[in-house]
């Protein structure tokens, strides 16, 4: 075995990144079960895709930055929601739906580029 080559036992950069993102999303679904424990109730949403979400998660922002952004916060969310528990699946969407129909949400940016643009004499 040469060094550059690691040794069996020992893992790659990429790796121990795989293993450290397991291990958060571990314990983010078990602090999330232990704060919002399984209900015993047979009520179901209805169903809906991916897409149709996404869509209307378009139409509830306040700005096309927001609008923009829509596409890859479902698709992050959508990634790992088979790793989730369902409702905490409901919490991430309820939260991007929040962000996107903010309209103060990403003003800091916004405003400095205007600032910058058109400074104040």
């Amino acid at each position: 075995m040469n060094e550059l080559t690691p040794h069996p036992s020992e893992l790659t950069p990429y790796q121990k990144d795989a293993i450290g993102r397991a291990a958060h999303l571990r314990q983010e679904v078990t602090s999330f079960q232990h704060t919002w424990p399984r209900l015993n109730s047979a009520e179901m949403l209805p169903p809906i895709t991916w897409s149709e979400l996404e869509r209307q998660l378009q139409s509830l922002s306040v700005t096309p930055a927001g609008a923009m952004m829509v596409h890859d916060l479902v698709a992050a969310t959508r990634k790992q929601a088979s790793f989730k528990p369902n409702e905490l699946v409901m919490r991430e969407i309820l939260c991007i739906a929040s962000a996107v129909m903010d309209e103060t949400f990403l003003s800091d940016s916004s405003s400095s580029d205007l600032e910058e643009q058109d400074p104040i004499i």
